[in-house]
């Protein structure tokens, strides 16, 4: 079982480790090119953990860099708006045109029917992009401030050299402090190849308590194959998952916890949801959310990570924080953006089987 921190001893119940950035969407399903408006939103792998959690309760951070100018202001606002703590952002000064730091954006299209959702990415040379080792006091924040749990991932691992530094050392400040780490191994081929990922990852696994990832994310990051699936990876018999995973926790005992989703994708507005979560050597499967209807799919995921790490913080056993993760990420599938709009009670309700009919 996680040996978590003591909630007395520490300020933060959950620190982010990431990159936020502003995402651009037409509205509805509307098509990028065509979108005379484009609303405005907030959203990050990592990020988006912080923000559910605060949303749910409990006291987060968020650690990052951007630049001090309106756009990076949206994401300050954005956190502080529920209570993400923020102050332990780097502010890069903002040189006037964006040569040397600017906020990465994306252009995110909701798909519908046979039409699936698009993301673009236009996050070259973020200020998130250029940091590096040392521009983070870590020993202040999981030491002398304290943090229970920290989160971070694969895709701010990948943006660049800088970063992967910054990763390992978060993580052994977090190792030394006792402090769990979930790492997302979120695979992103336009960020970096395979190869590239696993001479990296593989170095960072050792310092990890939860590991989180589909298949495809433990193929290409990790190197473990899954057998008897397709090369596309199109249908996935869990058996198999099953069975990787425990190869996984075998070559790296320090794992304590892997999760995946398991999605099938009916159309872009109608999905079977459900996943998976190993925990002291057994395995736990959620229910099946059959045929959920999805209003943006974008961040599940992160939805999943955040509701598993709820129950855990708020000391629940394995099958309670399954049943958790999957439960909050059916329902952030239910609104627009990257980031949570769920609340404890929602959450509650969905998790202890409540149904979507109508409150007066």
């Amino acid at each position: 079982m996680l040996k978590i921190r003591d909630a007395a001893s520490c300020q933060y119940d959950l620190m982010s480790l990431g990159e936020c950035m502003v995402r651009l969407s037409p509205p509805g399903h509307g098509r990028i090119e065509f979108s005379p408006v484009l609303e405005v939103w907030c959203g990050g792998g990592e990020y988006n953990v912080a923000y559910a959690l605060a949303r749910l309760g409990l006291r987060t951070g968020f650690i990052s860099r951007l630049v001090d100018n309106p756009v990076g202001r949206i994401i300050i606002n954005h956190g502080r708006s529920v209570g993400v703590d923020m102050s332990n952002v780097v502010m890069a000064k903002y040189d006037g045109v964006g040569k040397a730091d600017r906020v990465g954006l994306n252009f995110t299209e909701v798909g519908t029917g046979v039409r699936a959702s698009v993301t673009m990415y236009d996050r070259g040379h973020s200020a998130a992009m250029n940091m590096k080792p040392g521009m983070v006091d870590f020993k202040k924040i999981f030491q002398e401030k304290g943090v229970r749990w920290l989160h971070t991932g694969g895709i701010f691992t990948a943006l660049s050299e800088g970063t992967a530094g910054v990763v390992k050392e978060a993580l052994v400040a977090a190792r030394e402090a006792g402090t769990i780490v979930s790492y997302d191994l979120n695979f992103r081929s336009k960020l970096w190849s395979s190869a590239q990922a696993q001479k990296v990852t593989k170095d960072l696994v050792q310092y990890v308590d939860c590991l989180i990832g589909n298949e495809e994310d433990f193929q290409k990051v990790l190197g473990f194959e899954v057998e008897g699936v397709d090369e596309n990876l199109s249908a996935l018999d869990t058996s198999a998952y099953k069975r990787m995973v425990e190869k996984v926790v075998k070559t790296y005992p320090n794992i304590k916890v892997v999760g995946t989703t398991l999605r099938e994708v009916k159309s872009g507005l109608i999905n079977n949801w459900s996943a998976i979560l190993y925990a002291d050597g057994k395995f736990y499967e959620s229910r099946v959310f059959k045929d959920l209807e999805i209003e943006d799919r974008v961040g599940g995921g992160d939805g999943f990570s955040s509701g598993f790490a709820y129950g855990f913080l708020t000391g629940r056993e394995p099958q309670e924080c399954v049943d958790l993760g999957a439960a909050h990420g059916a329902l952030l599938q239910s609104t627009r953006g990257d980031t949570s709009m769920i609340d404890l009670d929602e959450l509650m309700h969905v998790f202890k089987g409540g149904s979507a009919r109508i409150k007066r």
